[in-house]
């Protein structure tokens, strides 16, 4: 394998950014030297510091496709229990966040089924 062709290989294969209110989520797929695929995901927030300048606060969490079930089931199981347990205050975190866009955005829409294939 070329090394020009390693260093592509440890690019961003596919990349989904999902905007939610105040935060950015990007999901990207890498590839290691050796052509394993894994996943990023990064929460991406935006902070403004006491001298009117803003960060980017992010946070970032490798998953590998030997851990994509067990994670899939773990998020499935926690979602379920929020929707069935959680107050409707969420009601109100989705109108308030996303009014500014026209658009209602539903985060079940995001699937992390195909990940897995």
């Amino acid at each position: 394998m070329s090394e020009e062709l390693e260093k592509n290989d440890r690019g961003d294969l596919f990349s989904k950014s999902v905007r939610a209110g105040k935060r950015t989520y990007f999901f990207d797929v890498k590839s290691t030297r050796g052509n394993d695929y894994y996943l990023t995901i990064t929460e991406s927030k935006k902070r403004f510091g006491t001298d009117g300048k803003f960060t980017y606060e992010k946070h970032k969490i490798f998953l590998y496709k030997e851990d994509f079930e067990k994670f899939i089931e773990g998020l499935n199981e926690a979602i379920v229990h929020i929707k069935e347990n959680a107050p409707e205050i969420e009601s109100n975190y989705e109108s308030k966040d996303h009014s500014d866009s026209g658009e209602k955005k539903d985060s079940a829409d995001i699937s992390f089924e195909d990940l897995g294939k």
